[in-house]
């Protein structure tokens, strides 16, 4: 098995063209936290892969993330839906973290929607609450290219991608997303310091797959759903099993909101 990224997405998306019997994909939906539910509104499965299937995947380590990879046929996309993802956290390096985007790039695609889970830094954005990413800061000193591969990073979520899903659903906000590095989450004083560098949203996922994106040249929408505010914004304490639970009451609307956005892709 190759050591080289790139290389090793290669041979993961002609796997994945071997066992689907699809040799392209169009469109890339990574679900996040407690996302998994809203699976069964994008369609019948042309196939489903256990992602320990294909060359450089792992399986999964944080509850909620389901470690397969559906192809499913959404209006007239073909579409990989990665049930789970790899976090930087769990001390694999960057290329796991991308590497499923990556792999579905090498698979044809042009379309990535990332999702996650995350605290809101907005008390009006109640649990369950989906926000588009406009912008994102990286706290985890980390990102997915090696050497000098110069990036521009001014329009990381795509505008026209956006638009459509403020189309299909007027009442979508946007925010700024922070990626800490987790496990644990953020202090009361780390959440005040995100608010204070523009930050409307706090979570341990999504930038370095996005700067994975767009390197690329795929287009790419990010979507948190607020699970919690942030810490010290309330007196609530934080838990896994409440974002899991958050997740799974607002799942139905999530994945019908996906739905749509890819069929008028």
């Amino acid at each position: 098995m190759s050591q080289d990224p790139y290389e090793l997405a290669k041979q993961s998306a002609a796997k994945l063209a071997e066992i689907t019997k699809i040799a392209q994909h169009d469109v890339l939906v990574v679900l996040g936290s407690g996302w998994t539910p809203a699976v069964e509104a994008l369609g019948t499965p042309n196939a489903e892969i256990t992602v320990t299937d294909l060359p450089g995947f792992s399986a999964p380590a944080v509850a909620g993330h389901a470690g397969k990879i559906r192809s499913v046929k959404v209006g007239n996309s073909q579409t990989l839906i990665q049930m789970g993802r790899t976090h930087y956290y769990e001390g694999k390096g960057t290329a796991a973290v991308v590497h499923a985007v990556r792999t579905a790039v090498a698979s044809g695609v042009k379309t990535i929607i990332l999702t996650n889970a995350c605290g809101g830094l907005q008390l009006k954005w109640k649990p369950g609450t989906p926000v588009l990413i406009r912008d994102h800061i990286n706290l985890t000193g980390a990102t997915p290219l090696v050497g000098p591969r110069f990036l521009d990073v001014s329009e990381v979520y795509s505008k026209r991608l956006r638009k459509i899903a403020q189309e299909i659903d007027p009442s979508l906000d946007e925010g700024v997303y922070v990626q800490f590095h987790g496990p644990q989450y953020e202090t009361p004083a780390e959440v005040q310091m995100a608010i204070k560098l523009g930050g409307d949203l706090v979570g341990m996922s999504t930038a370095l797959e996005a700067i994975a994106a767009r390197e690329a040249q795929a287009e790419v929408l990010g979507i948190s759903m607020v699970t919690n505010p942030g810490a010290g914004l309330t007196d609530e304490h934080l838990n896994h099993e409440e974002v899991l639970a958050a997740g799974l009451a607002a799942a139905s609307r999530m994945g019908d909101l996906l739905k749509k956005v890819i069929e008028k892709l």
